[in-house]
């Protein structure tokens, strides 16, 4: 499924919602908390290091919008409660949720199958498959009272066709993917959140830098350009639209 053909979003489409933005100190992330408070919305992030919190924090600020709450957590080692401390923190904030946007990703030096030893699995799993599902649990409680509340978890194209090398990366979002089938069916019937599946495309991201060290950034598309996609998915505009894979770029 492709974003709707020019979408923008009105000025004020997130105006009184409570977005949490999972991995938003920098990349895509940042791009969208940016966003989201420039739309009206009061922005939590995450991330596991304190001072790029703080730096997006500045960021935001001085972009002439309200700082973000900032929430340290390491989804490698996080435990049940550390992920219901979020939760917490939030409820304690601002009494309600809205919407999560999880960005947050972890990644490896590409490598065979058959070179992923046990441990280099383990981080790749609690990061991009635990993590993900066990953030959204612990924040559902908050989600199910809003009134129209949305979960999107950002993916990859390797999901869709994984190729050699990308095992590591593309299995666990897989697995993801599926849990997510199976979420949007189960909150669905309870008229909880609706959840979905962001594929960014090829951006300028340190992601990209990372997997593909050879790709100058500026031949590829700036973060900005995912944003409206992120922005529609936590708005009203993408309201009935559940366990679907949404393509940013087309």
């Amino acid at each position: 499924m492709s974003l709707p053909a020019r979408y923008a979003p009105s000025a004020h489409l997130l105006r009184e919602r409570v977005i949490l933005v999972a991995g938003g100190s920098r990349g895509l992330g940042l791009a969208c908390a940016q966003a989201f408070a420039g739309l009206g919305a009061r922005v939590v992030i995450t991330g596991r290091d304190p001072d790029r919190l703080e730096d997006a924090c500045e960021t935001i600020a001085a972009a002439g919008h309200e700082a973000p709450a900032a929430i340290g957590i390491d989804f490698e080692t996080a435990s049940r409660r550390d992920f219901e401390g979020v939760a917490g923190a939030v409820e304690r904030a601002f009494e309600r949720l809205d919407g999560v946007l999880h960005c947050a990703v972890h990644l490896e030096k590409l490598a065979a199958v058959q070179d992923l030893d046990v441990d280099t699995w383990n981080r790749l799993l609690r990061v991009n498959f635990l993590a993900p599902l066990a953030l959204a649990n612990a924040c559902l409680h908050l989600l199910s009272r809003a009134p129209d509340a949305s979960v999107a978890y950002v993916m990859d194209e390797h999901v869709l066709s994984p190729g050699a090398w990308w095992g590591g990366g593309a299995a666990p979002r897989a697995a993801l993917l599926a849990a997510m089938g199976a979420q949007s069916q189960e909150w669905q019937a309870r008229s909880g959140p609706r959840v979905n599946a962001l594929l960014p495309g090829a951006m300028a991201s340190p992601a990209r830098a990372f997997t593909h060290p050879g790709q100058h950034p500026t031949t590829l598309p700036p973060p900005a350009l995912v944003v409206p996609a992120c922005c529609w998915l936590m708005g009203p505009d993408s309201r009935g639209t559940t366990g679907q894979v949404i393509r940013a770029q087309g």
